[in-house]
């Protein structure tokens, strides 16, 4: 049931179509996180208004609550959800690691840790990693990875990233026993932490396996110009007609950085996150200001009685009907609304985007695209 089809290439941008049972991914694109099986603060419907294709939910979480056997019993996370398209989840790795010591424990079978709901213990293993993701019934899954601070030393990384490996050839040995129907396709994920050499080293054994996907982990985009070179690099030892993603890029410079070497997907909580403290994303024709050129905080004083949309140059249904003053107000008041209002806008803004990245390579305009979003005044 899966595929994925390259339609168009404008140097190693491309556009394709990514086939799953629940429907197609247009890529490139942004993916939003729906970390418990939801966007925060926004409806499926909503979500399928703006005219996203797919979302990503988090194992962790889910595992943690309701719990894998939960959601299986109620249909699956599409059903439970109501969202009836594809649907990603990731490993769990990231969450987990990224606990402090007290609470998480690794050795080469898989990781101890305690739940930050309520300190109960637990164990992932790449098998279970993969057991989990089955139940929950995503279309598109990660398999289990050990995700370090990209600040770890070379020995710490070389280590890890043995380890990683065989995590992943695990993770693949159990995918393929429970993916009878070919209902789910699983990712390798390609880490290495800040050396090239690892990155290399990670790349060429990843694309050595019968992965269905593959990805880039550990990559958080500080600093941009060693985080470019890193996934560059990478992308020299994957093979071109299997689709990337990239986990976690979100920024406006970065998308349109890593289109530029080959990545389709990408997702990141940074849109929603932002939109629920009062950031709101601001397309390139209309200004911006010193601090951060693609967005301002609405909860300015300034706002508070102008009658100007969020954005004159966004056509969303927010921006249409409501007032930047409006919804300074609601931030002020702590009002419900105000999430939802600001997460649809940003939301919106990243799907535009991904739309007319989409168009321009298709017609050959993506660096004129590319330098009027990133070179602006």
């Amino acid at each position: 049931m899966f595929s994925f089809t390259i339609n168009k290439k404008l140097g190693q941008a491309r556009t394709g179509i990514i086939k799953t049972a629940h429907g197609d991914i247009r890529t490139p694109a942004f993916i939003p996180v729906a970390t418990k099986a939801t966007v925060k603060s926004l409806t499926p419907k909503q979500l399928n208004e703006i005219g996203f294709d797919a979302i990503l939910s988090n194992t962790y979480h889910l595992y943690l609550q309701p719990g894998a056997d939960v959601v299986e019993k109620l249909g699956g996370l599409q059903k439970v959800s109501a969202w009836h398209k594809p649907m990603f989840t990731d490993s769990g790795g990231f969450q987990v690691m990224s606990l402090n010591e007290s609470l998480c424990k690794v050795d080469d079978e898989g990781v101890d840790f305690r739940s930050c709901i309520d300190d109960s213990k637990h164990r992932f293993t790449p098998e279970k990693s993969m057991q989990i993701q089955r139940k929950l019934g995503a279309d598109l899954i990660f398999s289990f990875d050990q995700c370090l601070d990209i600040n770890a030393d070379y020995e710490t990384t070389k280590e890890s990233l043995a380890r990683t490996h065989a995590w992943e050839e695990r993770s693949l040995v159990e995918f393929k026993k429970l993916n009878i129907d070919n209902k789910q396709a699983l990712y390798g994920i390609v880490q290495g932490g800040r050396f090239k050499d690892l990155r290399e080293e990670s790349a060429k054994f990843i694309a050595s396996l019968d992965f269905d996907a593959l990805s880039i982990g550990s990559i958080f985009g500080d600093p941009k110009e060693e985080s470019f070179a890193l996934v560059k690099h990478a992308m020299k030892f994957l093979p071109e007609e299997k689709t990337k993603h990239l986990l976690g890029i979100g920024t406006v410079e970065d998308i349109f950085n890593y289109v530029s070497l080959g990545l389709d997907t990408f997702d990141c909580v940074l849109a929603t996150r932002l939109a629920r403290q009062g950031s709101i994303f601001l397309r390139p024709e209309s200004g911006g200001n010193e601090e951060n050129k693609f967005r301002y905080r609405i909860t300015n004083v300034k706002f508070k009685e102008s009658l100007e949309p969020l954005d004159n140059n966004c056509e969303c249904y927010v921006c249409k009907n409501f007032s930047q003053g409006y919804i300074n107000h609601l931030f002020k008041a702590k009002e419900i609304l105000s999430n939802t209002l600001a997460t649809y806008h940003n939301l919106y803004f990243f799907k535009k985007m991904m739309d007319e990245i989409r168009e321009s390579i298709e017609d050959g305009g993506f660096v004129e695209l590319k330098k009027k979003w990133l070179e602006r005044n």
